[in-house]
């Protein structure tokens, strides 16, 4: 539904009845391999993954352009990235390093991660938003939205959420937020406009989830979804020789992690739960269209 709007839902926009449970399935970290995006590009080509989000910063960034250039019609949104979180495989500002220091390590890389002690300053955070942006629209991407890798521009208070939201209005594109997490943050919503879109739920699925429990957990997920609009975020890749290599420090959102991602979201039973369920497909395009009406 529309953040502070009393009329119709969001559902009822997009010409659903209200109680209908609308679902993207959305593959983040796209550009990041060249495995993440031929997995990606793959479990696109099934129409059961219907959207996904694209890392400018990292090296394999060109390759989805491309592809995304030449695809106009695929639900393809920027991942603002402000950080590197792998040890052996890492990328950087697009913007000159020189002028986002509270961005970047000693060695020129985003920070692994953000303590305490990690000062950022969102004066940057635009500066590099916007190179990261521009780069993408230089290279032919159009994208349908915006969101956030890891979470950072959602979870580090009101001055980095409102850099996001200034961006998202200028572009004229949504930004991903869920109603869930309103209560946890509260300047969320407050910074919100009548004209802002917000989906109703999002699923992600937990760290603790044991390999043989994965596919268990989404058809848990399906059949106990809400009415309104849902977004699954997922990460796809193939448990390739690159993937195992880049994320090989941890197994958490690693390569074995996506590949049983893209296993059960190309598969015969996420085909059929979504059938069984009467659970309907909807993109970031058609949100963003409907929202405007």
């Amino acid at each position: 539904m529309l953040a502070q709007n009393t009329g119709k839902t969001l559902a009822e926009k997009l010409g659903y009845s209200r109680d209908s449970k609308l679902l993207i399935v959305h593959a983040d970290d796209v550009g990041v391999t060249h495995s993440v995006n031929a997995a990606t590009i793959k479990a696109l080509d099934t129409g059961l993954v219907n959207s996904a989000s694209i890392m400018v910063p990292c090296p394999w960034f060109p390759e989805i352009a491309d592809y995304a250039k030449s695809h106009p019609d695929l639900d393809f949104g920027l991942h603002l990235t402000l950080t590197s979180e792998r040890v052996y495989y890492r990328w950087g500002p697009v913007a000159s390093k020189d002028r986002v220091p509270s961005l970047v390590d000693v060695n020129g890389y985003f920070h692994h991660d953000w303590s305490a002690a990690t000062k950022i300053n969102p004066r940057e955070v635009e500066l590099e938003l916007r190179a990261q942006i521009d780069r993408a629209y230089s290279m032919g991407l159009r994208p349908t939205h915006f969101d956030s890798h890891q979470y950072r521009l959602y979870d580090n208070g009101k001055d980095l959420f409102e850099v996001v939201l200034r961006l998202a209005h200028e572009y004229k594109l949504p930004v991903f937020l869920a109603r869930d997490w309103f209560a946890d943050r509260p300047y969320l919503e407050s910074s919100l406009t009548p004209a802002d879109l917000v989906l109703d739920h999002t699923v992600t699925i937990p760290t603790d989830v044991r390999p043989e429990k994965w596919a268990e957990f989404y058809k848990n997920a399906l059949e106990k979804l809400q009415p309104g609009v849902t977004e699954f975020v997922i990460h796809l890749a193939f448990a390739d020789d690159e993937m195992k290599a880049a994320t090989r420090e941890r197994d958490t959102w690693g390569a074995a992690w996506r590949q049983r991602d893209f296993d059960f979201f190309t598969s015969q039973e996420f085909r059929s739960l979504l059938r069984e369920q009467n659970i309907k497909l909807v993109t970031w395009r058609e949100l963003a269209r409907a929202a405007q009406q």
